[in-house]
C-alpha cells in the first residue's frame, strides 16, 4: 500500500467530499443507492512536465487545497493510506468552487 504519490505531468490527486447520507425527504441512503460525488479537494499537484519534457507546472489552474467540481467518470481511484481518492487530468476540472 502507498503512503505517499506524487501524480505525474498534468495529473491532480483529488479526495471526494463525503456524499449525503440522507435525501430531502429524510430517507437515508445505503451506499450502493449514492451518486459518487462531484465535489473533491485537491491534495497533490503533478510533476507539469508535457510529452516532450517541457516544464509546464506553471499552468495549473488550480492549487493544494483548493475545492473544485470534477467530472463523474473521470479519473482513476486508488486507496491511499485507507482512504480512496482518484488521480485525475487537470482537465476533468470543470471548476474550482470558492
Amino acid at each position: 500500500m502507498a503512503t505517499s504519490i506524487t501524480p505525474l505531468g498534468r495529473r491532480v490527486l483529488v479526495k471526494r467530499s463525503n456524499s449525503e447520507e440522507k435525501t430531502a425527504g429524510g430517507i437515508f441512503l445505503p451506499d450502493t443507492a449514492k451518486e459518487k460525488p462531484q465535489e473533491a479537494e485537491v491534495l497533490a499537484l503533478g510533476t507539469g512536465k508535457d510529452e516532450e519534457g517541457n516544464d509546464v507546472a506553471k499552468l495549473f489552474t488550480v492549487k493544494k487545497g483548493d475545492k473544485v467540481l470534477i467530472s463523474k467518470y473521470g479519473g482513476t481511484e486508488i486507496k491511499l493510506n485507507g482512504e480512496d481518492v482518484l488521480i485525475i487530468n487537470e482537465t476533468d476540472i470543470l471548476g474550482i468552487i470558492a
